[in-house]
């Protein structure tokens, strides 16, 4: 290693330790001089110990790095301890910070240089997001976190076990491959997390957003329902249903785009040119209609990461799995599109899983985009006579006639460029 290259791991370890003494700093800012065990130049000077005895190690031995390591965990406990002693305070989070910031130090010089600086970046957000982080766990249940963890234990436990490999005499249905994107799919439960964690604050655009990331079709369901109780905001809650269905289309894009990339060209002018539509007439309902309301939607999720849910999930990939490699192989793309629109009356991640996942090998890009950009078209004629049933006329009227807009654009945009 060069005296400039040396130099520079120097300088980077020096900066992990600003960071997290910075992060640390503020949050003890209001203690006096000599109150605390460590703050913004005891985190920096912990990191550059860290970084030169990694440096000596390597003129003397590995075992110098370790000592070192001991040495000063066992002084940065005792002075921790005396402070949490005099305050009360059973909170071991600084000493973890003063051990990881050593080790980050030392990893700065040792090891790959952007790793070392991500989870520099990585522990000072953890540190920085303790209220956040500690209200979001008390708005989830013991119910929620059993099944994330029941969920979290079968796929790491059981999904190595699972045959990666068809099981069905048409070569379709893959356990392994199924389990799997049943979980990916669970990205959703970003959406449900932040539903929970706004509640009854969030105004009708956030509650859209969130929801729409979470399940589109719910969203739909509670908006409609409120501009039935309350008509004179169907407008802007004709908005909310426009957002989340927009959402739901960025998602199916992105799912799709990441399981298969090449279905991002031909998924993404028509999703793209819809979305476009669904989200320009949501902004124009929200800017007119959307001064002073108060509307504070509750939204009824269900737990992307329940157990039934999943399996649920996972049966429907199968499923459709199954029936598109026969369909496509005894009636051809147009049996494929037809399923699609069946799929996509209750649902439309199934089939864009199972779709992105027989682009691989059984059809075209082509012909598996047609059929997702069918599933969502059908969904969105679906929402919109949800909105009907369930709203206003109003209301209605304005998805329906949105969604007929999107639809027609995303067409268009396929014939044109798909």
């Amino acid at each position: 290693m060069t005296d400039t290259s040396l130099l520079f791991r120097l300088v980077v370890a020096l900066a992990i330790g600003l960071l997290i003494g910075l992060e640390r700093g503020w949050k003890q800012r209001e203690e006096a001089e000599g109150e605390r065990t460590a703050g913004l130049r005891t985190y920096t000077l912990i990191a550059l110990l860290g970084a030169l005895s990694a440096v000596l190690a390597g003129y003397t031995s590995p075992a110098f790095l370790a000592l070192s390591f001991l040495g000063f965990a066992l002084a940065f406990s005792a002075f921790s301890w005396l402070e949490a002693k005099a305050e009360e305070n059973f909170s071991v989070t600084g000493v973890v910070a003063g051990l990881l910031t050593f080790c980050l130090g030392a990893y700065a010089v040792l090891g790959n240089l952007e790793i070392a600086t991500a989870a520099g970046v990585v522990v000072t957000l953890i540190l920085a997001l303790k209220q956040p982080l500690h209200q979001w766990v008390r708005k989830l249940t013991w119910l929620e976190i059993r099944s994330a963890l029941i969920l979290l234990a079968m796929t790491f436990l059981a999904l190595p076990l699972l045959p990666n490999r068809t099981v069905d005499p048409w070569d379709a249905v893959n356990p392994f491959e199924i389990w799997l994107l049943a979980i990916i799919a669970a990205i959703s439960f970003a959406g449900y997390i932040a539903v929970k964690i706004m509640g009854s604050q969030a105004g009708v655009a956030l509650a859209a957003l969130a929801g729409g990331l979470a399940s589109s079709t719910a969203t739909t369901v509670t908006l409609a329902r409120l501009a039935r109780e309350h008509p004179a905001a169907s407008p802007l809650l004709a908005g909310g249903i426009l957002l989340s269905g927009s959402v739901m289309v960025i998602r199916v894009l992105v799912i799709a785009s990441v399981l298969n990339n090449a279905l991002l060209v031909p998924l993404a002018w028509p999703l793209g040119a819809g979305g476009i539509v669904l989200i320009a007439a949501a902004g124009l309902l929200f800017f007119t209609h959307g001064q002073g309301s108060t509307e504070r939607p509750q939204l009824g999720m269900k737990s992307p990461f329940d157990l039934g849910t999943a399996l649920k999930l996972a049966g429907l990939i199968a499923v459709i799995s199954l029936l598109a490699k026969v369909i496509g192989s005894s009636a051809g793309n147009m049996g494929i599109t037809i399923l699609a629109a069946l799929s996509g009356i209750a649902d439309v991640d199934a089939i864009t899983l199972s779709l992105a996942r027989l682009a691989n090998d059984s059809i075209t890009p082509v012909t598996a985009a047609l059929g997702i950009g069918t599933a969502v078209a059908v969904n969105t004629v679906v929402k919109a006579g949800m909105t009907f049933s369930l709203g206003t006329g109003k209301a209605g009227w304005i998805v329906s006639a949105a969604s007929a807009a999107a639809i027609a654009a995303g067409g268009a945009a396929f014939m044109m460029f798909g």
